[in-house]
């Protein structure tokens, strides 16, 4: 038997160890690719069955602009800003489809989590990597498979969006996009498009989203809604498939926003801004 010198034997380990490192990729890569597709592949009934909770909210659970606007009294009465109405404006919208998109669009005040939608989206940070708020949330209630995908996808720039499997959600997919942390307008916006343009790829006709980067981002909660709103409303106009839209308002402050804002990108009654 040939004796090996120090650097031979040196390299053997060292190849050794690359190629167990490169097993334990390769199985863990597998181990969530093939859940991912058992998954996909269930039908619904039998995919509920593996829900971590019973409290999981069907789409048609989930009131329309229409019926939200009938059943809370008195949003009516909520009137836009000046600064509101200017920025409305920066838009022209088909007013011909006002009847048709107020039903395609939802206020939700709860947990974004339990949304059995096509497709939720995660305010995601730069490495794709479990954080807090929403973010968190999504993975806790995703499990471990969500992280390991996202560990193969080399991070996300901001305004971008990258997609995976929804695993333990109730939610077919997860979209991670995201935002911005200097207040940029146009890198949110691309927030809402990026993630808006996986639809025809994916064939997704329910996602909700979010409020991107109003959090510990700091973007202005207003300004905000008002370029959600106003993505989401071009989007609706050019995308007949698209059956809803659902903006999850956690926090108090955006329920009043969205209340306010959604009479005017998805009027009820016509009114002259």
């Amino acid at each position: 038997m040939p004796v090996l010198s120090s650097f031979q034997r040196i390299h053997k380990i060292a190849f050794s160890f690359k190629q167990s490192c490169l097993h334990s990729v390769v199985r863990m890569s597998t181990e969530w690719e093939s859940e991912k597709e058992r998954l996909m592949s269930l039908p619904i009934e039998e995919k509920r069955k593996l829900y971590k909770s019973d409290d999981y909210i069907i789409l048609n659970r989930v009131d329309t602009w229409c019926k939200y606007f009938v059943e809370n009294k008195g949003l009516e009465a909520k009137n836009p800003t000046a600064e509101d109405v200017t920025e409305f404006r920066k838009i022209k919208i088909d007013s011909e489809k006002n009847k048709e998109l107020a039903d395609k669009v939802s206020i939700f005040k709860g947990d974004i989590t339990k949304l059995e939608v096509d497709a939720i989206v995660n305010a995601a940070n730069s490495m794709l990597k479990a954080g807090g708020g929403v973010d968190g949330a999504i993975h806790r209630a995703a499990g471990p498979l969500l992280q390991k995908e996202c560990n193969t996808l080399g991070g996300c720039p901001t305004g971008e969006a990258r997609i995976t499997g929804g695993y333990n959600l109730p939610a077919k997919y997860v979209i991670h996009t995201v935002g911005p942390q200097n207040g940029s307008a146009p890198n949110l916006k691309s927030c809402y498009e990026k993630s808006l343009a996986y639809a025809s790829q994916y064939n997704i006709r329910s996602i909700a989203f979010p409020c991107i980067s109003t959090g510990i981002y700091g973007f202005p909660n207003r300004l905000a809604a008002h370029i959600a709103l106003s993505t989401a409303r071009k989007f609706l106009e050019n995308n007949s498939k698209m059956e809803k839209i659902i903006f999850c308002t956690f926090m108090p402050i955006d329920v009043d926003i969205y209340e306010t804002l959604m009479q005017m990108y998805f009027p009820i009654h016509e009114r002259n801004y």
